[in-house]
């Protein structure tokens, strides 16, 4: 087996498997009563936390809808498993890509001072866009259509 076909089973396992326990942890904690939401985002008021609150905010009223934060963890997870499937990787890829574009450009606008976070996310991002461009030959015609 080529050393390139390594690589990219092992992007495909290091995306998916990070999708799987993503979309565990939404599941592991209740969701926060809108008054508990409150009194957390009260203690972050001050000017110098304003980044803190934004994400509570953020992140907290995903949670609120009452299915946002469900939905993206059950995509996060059936995803994932789509592209560990050898038949499934392809299309797996291409619906994970505008989870992992959210994901990173969540971290670039509410957690820029993360360098670790933006490394760690711009690299699953840049994975999910590999695993999308080596398939290239399945989806490029999509892009151009020939006039009769």
């Amino acid at each position: 087996m080529k050393t390139v076909n390594i690589l990219y089973i092992l992007m495909r396992l290091f995306l998916g498997g990070f999708m799987i326990y993503g979309g565990i942890q939404k599941f592991q904690k209740p969701i926060p009563a809108p008054v508990e939401v409150v009194e957390k985002a009260e203690k972050f008021k001050a000017p110098e936390k304003e980044s803190t609150l934004q994400k509570i905010l953020y992140i907290s009223g995903a949670k609120q809808t009452g299915y946002f934060w469900q939905v993206l963890g059950i995509c996060e997870l059936l995803f994932g498993i789509l592209l560990l499937l050898q038949g499934t990787g392809f299309i797996g890829a291409v619906f994970l890509l505008p989870i992992t574009l959210h994901i990173f450009l969540f971290h670039v606008f509410l957690e820029s001072d993360e360098i670790p976070e933006l490394l760690q996310t711009g690299a699953l991002f840049a994975v999910n866009i590999a695993l999308v461009l080596r398939e290239k030959a399945k989806w490029q015609h999509l892009l151009w259509i020939k006039p009769i």
